[in-house]
């Protein structure tokens, strides 16, 4: 590719890092003082001119790809014909299709992930930033790369991705096993209407797990844990106009995740048996909204909200649904709930605050970690 401007030389000169010609001045006390930061730095650090050919690589960047200065200046090529070469599964890699060197021809600031190949010969992910290097009239004369090696990052998460398979794995075997026992308690000792809610119940708690697995048990989505409580119903229904949902979309802690998950299974299951659902003419309104709180958290302030049901009276003693609104929520997470049974039908007001994300402990490690 020709270029107008003036290129960084790479040369024999080069071998010696940052070499100049200019020994015993000011300018060589301030590169050797460069020198010693730079081979003192645990990033790996590489200076490539407009041939993207690597005219410098401090110490850190000899240990990560197993080559030495002087042996990259030897092979006078690109760097990317050195140690990025091929694909992992075996394919060349064009110099055409590497994101990192394209931070020269395209003026741009690259940055993301790659695998590079070892002098010795394996492979190794590395995360890179690749920048453009300007002269004194803004001209790209070069490219300035940092690089440093993810193994173990990699290597984590794929642990923590084996863990969370297993935690799933577990969980659903945990839930099919309490049906298990349930259907043999139950056998012969209730009816079947009792045996249904029952399993109703086991699926809702499955439905949230879901979500949960599908975040890698981080969080869940208030609106996909609203969405997933009320897909059976939503499937089952003619007119999709019974049903209304508002409100800002939120993370939630997997705990809130769950509780929340069986309290509107718990409304959507009374609202098809005995409210607004049990008739064609009723409907459901589900709205929320975000309030901040003092110490910097957020309060979840949702309603259910029922009309054109059946005319709603006080039930005579409270079953698991309502225990589980009115004690649970406010016990775990001190906030409030209130079940409303208006004659026009029943109306659900839960105050949560949401729990910070991440896991218990997380804030004083973070903040030991800053100090």
């Amino acid at each position: 590719m020709p270029h107008s401007r003036q290129p960084l030389r790479s040369s024999a000169e080069a071998a010696a890092s940052l070499a100049t010609l200019r020994r015993g001045n000011q300018l060589f006390e301030t590169e050797r003082r460069l020198n010693a930061v730079l081979n003192n730095a645990s990033v790996s650090i590489f200076l490539m001119d407009d041939r993207q050919h690597c005219i410098y690589m401090n110490r850190a960047a000899e240990q990560l790809t197993g080559f030495t200065l002087t042996e990259v200046l030897e092979r006078d090529c690109p760097l990317h014909d050195i140690v990025h070469h091929t694909y992992p599964d075996g394919r060349p890699f064009p110099l055409s299709e590497c994101a990192i060197d394209r931070a020269f021809p395209q003026n741009n600031h690259e940055r993301g992930e790659e695998v590079f190949v070892h002098a010795d010969g394996h492979f190794y992910p590395v995360g890179f930033t690749a920048s453009p290097i300007r002269d004194d009239e803004a001209n790209i004369i070069g490219t300035i790369i940092e690089v440093r090696d993810i193994s173990e990052e990699k290597a984590a998460a794929e642990r923590q991705r084996l863990l969370l398979n297993e935690l799933n794995h577990r969980v659903k075997n945990t839930l099919a096993t309490v049906q298990s026992i349930a259907a043999q308690t139950f056998r012969g000792q209730t009816d079947a209407a009792a045996r249904s809610v029952f399993d109703a119940r086991m699926v809702a708690l499955s439905t949230a797990h879901n979500v949960l697995v599908a975040d890698n048990w981080e969080s869940a989505s208030l609106r996909s844990v609203t969405e997933r409580v009320l897909a059976p119903h939503l499937l089952a229904e003619i007119d999709p106009h019974r049903f209304r949902i508002a409100g800002p979309d939120a993370r939630l802690h997997p705990k809130v995740a769950v509780t929340l998950s069986m309290a509107l299974h718990e409304l959507m299951t009374n609202a098809a048996k005995y409210g607004a659902l049990s008739v064609p003419e009723g409907h459901v309104s589900i709205t929320w909204t975000l309030a901040p709180l003092d110490d910097g958290r957020q309060r979840l302030d949702l309603t259910w909200e029922e009309n054109g049901g059946p005319e709603v009276t006080p039930p005579s003693r409270k079953g698991f649904g309502s225990r589980l609104i009115e004690r649970q929520l406010p016990m775990e997470f001190d906030g409030t709930a209130e079940i409303d049974y208006r004659r026009a039908g029943l109306v659900c007001r839960l105050e949560i605050p949401l729990i910070a994300l991440g896991w218990m402990g997380q804030e004083l490690i973070a903040g030991q970690a800053s100090l």
